[in-house]
């Protein structure tokens, strides 16, 4: 056995046993270099779409490049702790100047319960004062006081949802007597004091747009006073338009649906007001330019044609008219992200101007579309 020539007799069967295990780790090697090769080029490969060339294959449009071995990598891992904003990155070498606006013992007090309020956050304000040959970070800091019954009960029924008879039965489980009519006079009371003054200063600022849009719909209230509860109510609602630079929605709780409801709410509106075809609308001060709903005219070209197909009978009209509105509502779509100058310039174009009137003649004289069924709109 000390003589390396030395030579080992083993059996046939041992032998060919041998042979099929090493061709058989062989293929699987191979198999296992391919899955390796297979998983560099996902993570470390190009990602476009590229026809593999067959190394043995002669390209006709390339110079043969000799083969290099792929020398070898290690791959190194590390952690980065992620950058700060800009702006926190560019202050957070200054000196910071700390301003306190706190209220006093005597102030804290909840207007309703009489009891003291605890703070519920800090709201950080910073600035930046310029001194010559020094510059400091000015940090305003508002503390927010919430009194905690006022807080529970507008978070039970507000956010979670939760009516005020329920929020009467929880405090009973808990031992305590609270009526809804209570808990409804502290809502009120909260909402007199603290929303009252936002809601108004919305109004204000609602009212010195360009461009408003108004529309009411149906509530139904229960338990009002000297009314039935079928009783129809609305609900009035004012909104900016998609162009104002801080976007307003403001509702409004109507008994009825006359026309002294929005001219009161406008008072002191100049400019575009976008609503369907309700007449009161049409009936308000001449600074008020009442501008129509092309979707409210689209739906009525949708009802003739319903009718129409539920009749079996055509409306070729209504037809055209839904499909004038659909590529009407294509430009705009395309105009979307246009500024409003921009916007303007382009439903001027001579193509779109002779699309718009040539539509608008077709349609013109119809007798599938009633005079009852349009509403008419000013495009401006």
């Amino acid at each position: 056995m000390n003589d390396m020539n030395s030579t080992i007799t083993i059996e046939r069967s041992e032998y060919d046993a041998l042979h099929t295990e090493i061709r058989e780790l062989k293929a699987q090697l191979a198999w296992c270099e391919n899955q390796l090769l297979a998983a560099k080029r996902r993570q470390f490969g190009s990602t476009s779409e590229t026809t593999e060339v067959n190394p043995s294959q002669i390209s006709m449009y390339a110079e043969v490049v000799p083969t290099l071995p792929e020398p070898e990598s290690e791959v190194i891992t590390y952690k980065r702790k992620k950058k700060a904003g800009k702006r926190e990155m560019d202050l957070s070498g200054l000196p910071v100047e700390r301003i306190e606006y706190e209220l006093s013992e005597d102030k804290r007090l909840c207007p309703i319960h009489g009891v003291p309020m605890r703070e519920v956050g800090v709201d950080i304000r910073r600035e930046l004062k310029l001194i010559p040959a020094k510059v400091v970070v000015v940090e305003h800091a508002t503390h927010v006081y919430a009194c905690r019954p006022c807080e529970h009960i507008a978070a039970q029924k507000y956010l979670q949802g939760l009516p005020l008879y329920r929020l009467e039965k929880g405090f009973l489980y808990d031992g305590v007597y609270i009526s809804r009519q209570t808990m409804a006079n502290w809502i009120i009371k909260c909402c007199e004091l603290y929303l009252e003054p936002i809601y108004k200063l919305l109004i204000n600022h609602l009212l010195t747009q360009f461009v408003l849009h108004a529309d009411e719909t149906i509530l139904q209230v229960l338990r009002e006073l000297g009314r039935a509860a079928q009783t129809k109510s609305y609900v009035w609602v004012y909104r900016t338009s998609g162009c104002a630079e801080k976007k307003i929605v403001i509702y409004e709780y109507k008994e009825t649906r006359k026309q002294e409801h929005p001219r009161n709410f406008l008072k002191g509106f100049k400019g575009f007001l976008h609503t369907d075809g309700y007449e009161v609308y049409h009936n308000l001060p001449p600074d008020i330019i009442v501008i129509g709903c092309w979707a409210h005219v689209r739906r009525k070209f949708e009802a003739i044609l319903k009718n129409a197909k539920k009749n079996n009978y055509d409306a070729p009209h209504a037809e055209r008219g839904v499909a004038y509105c659909n590529a009407l509502f294509k430009l705009e779509r395309e105009f979307a992200k246009l500024t409003p100058e921009e916007r303007y310039k382009e439903r001027l174009e001579p193509s779109v101007m002779r699309f718009i009137s040539a539509n608008t003649s077709r349609m013109s004289g119809s007798t599938d579309v009633p005079n009852s069924q349009i509403i008419a709109a000013n495009v401006p």
